[in-house]
């Protein structure tokens, strides 16, 4: 009977150590580019994701990081280089171009009135959705201080925070599917 006893806790253990194996189902995404197109795809995967029951992390960092620039928001003490990333990064989802055949701006207008004449839903919409879904978003640190953007600067999103790489990796470690967008 302790035999049995022995060998029934060496496999619980071994279940125990598989369990731990097993990765989360959770998609992590690092959301590198602030191109539309790009940061569009990013947030029709998070959201489908979610729809098929997954737990959903993004994490915004460099170029990703102006799209969460709210548009009706300004922080004061930036340095000349904090003021000049300000100045010539999009500020906001409405103010992303397309990473291809943008022509001044042409071709993202012609890009989000075929959106909106197809019914797809615009950047604007797909995080409002993501919000609603509970995806949540994670904002570089590092990024915000080498761009010289502030927190009080930032859209107002129910699941978002601010932390640095390894917040990222702690949470990608432990999912099904990892992407950098």
């Amino acid at each position: 009977m302790e035999a049995m006893q022995e060998k029934f806790e060496e496999f619980q253990a071994q279940i125990d150590a598989l369990k731990n194996k097993t990765p989360d189902n959770k998609l992590s995404m690092i959301v590198f580019s602030g191109d539309l197109d790009k940061v569009l795809a990013s947030f029709v995967i998070a959201t489908g994701a979610v729809a098929m029951g997954m737990d959903v992390v993004m994490f915004f960092t460099f170029w990703g990081t102006p799209v969460l620039r709210d548009r009706n928001k300004s922080a004061g003490g930036k340095d000349l280089m904090g003021k000049m990333f300000g100045a010539m990064l999009p500020k906001g989802t409405g103010a992303v171009k397309l990473s291809k055949m943008n022509m001044a701006g042409m071709g993202t207008a012609m890009m989000k009135s075929l959106m909106k004449k197809k019914n797809v839903a615009s950047l604007e919409q797909m995080l409002e959705m993501a919000e609603e879904l509970g995806v949540r978003i994670y904002i570089c640190e590092m990024s915000m201080d080498l761009m010289g953007f502030k927190r009080e600067e930032m859209i107002e999103y129910k699941h978002m925070g601010f932390a640095g790489v390894a917040t990222f990796l702690e949470e990608a470690q432990n999912s099904k599917i990892q992407l950098f967008i």
